[in-house]
């Protein structure tokens, strides 16, 4: 299919005003690239945009690793290009706590409460929780989330969740590597306030993915015009400001294999 308006949607890992302000000029960019009109969205979790793929009201979407299996899998999106950052297809998720806590080990979160993001989150929820899974025993996620820890906040973003801990509402939280030099401007003290007590393995970039009736032809425009940004410092500007992407790269639906093991461990008990 070719739509008539191509519509782009984005996840809210920051503040969601700030996304749709920033994504304007790519949306305006493509649509003078491919000819037709182009129209950026960000939606309200990363599950909605899964949902949006799968009933063709998002045409791509800027999705995690975590969101792309799952688009994958139920409604066979396809990853078209990933990001890099500082050189890498891959990063880490991070064990973030007050340093003046007392909290040394994953071990010292036992009662504690947990802020992630989004349970749709590769970086926020699913690879911390299957660490910590693995690592204290526990069947299942909800076992995790009741029995390890005292109480959980979902947070909504990355950069939320990292300031309930900042602020005393939580005692640890799960973001990617480095929520916080997003929120040094505002916090300019939070790389002294809050500590980095672990980390996960490491975890595919987030992708570039489309819907699986998306005519190929447009697809291959798309994959060509983004890629065409490498040499575009204005527009590598841009999705660096979005989602601190350096560059990006073409990339395929095997390197998202680790994702798709992961999620397979308790698939049934995330409630997205």
């Amino acid at each position: 299919m070719k739509p008539e308006t191509l519509v782009i949607g984005f996840v809210p890992s920051q503040d969601s005003d700030t996304i749709a302000d920033t994504v304007q000029p790519l949306a305006d960019r493509l649509s003078e690239e491919l000819g037709i009109e182009v129209k950026g969205q960000v939606m309200t979790s990363y599950n909605s945009l899964v949902e949006a793929m799968g009933a063709n009201q998002v045409h791509v979407g800027f999705i995690p690793a975590f969101g792309y299996v799952l688009a994958n899998e139920q409604y066979g999106a396809e990853v078209i290009l990933k990001s890099i950052r500082y050189g890498s297809g891959t990063y880490k998720a991070q064990y973030l706590v007050r340093s003046d806590s007392g909290i040394d080990t994953l071990e010292d979160l036992e009662g504690k409460i947990w802020a992630y993001p989004d349970k749709g989150s590769t970086s926020g929820y699913l690879f911390p929780a299957s660490q910590l899974m693995k690592k204290f025993d526990y069947a299942s996620a909800p076992e995790l989330e009741t029995e390890f820890f005292s109480n959980t906040v979902q947070a909504g973003g990355h950069d939320t969740a990292a300031l309930a801990v900042l602020e005393g509402d939580a005692d640890v939280a799960t973001t990617f590597d480095d929520v916080r030099t997003e929120l040094e401007e505002e916090h300019p003290n939070i790389m002294d306030e809050l500590k980095v007590i672990g980390y996960t393995e490491e975890i595919p970039n987030d992708t570039i993915s489309v819907t699986k009736e998306l005519d190929e032809e447009l697809v291959q425009q798309i994959k060509e015009v983004f890629l065409s940004f490498n040499d575009d410092k204005e527009m590598i500007k841009i999705m660096n400001e979005v989602y601190n992407w350096d560059s990006i790269d073409e990339a395929t639906d095997a390197e998202y294999q680790v994702v798709k093991d992961t999620y397979q461990e308790f698939k049934d008990d995330i409630e997205l």
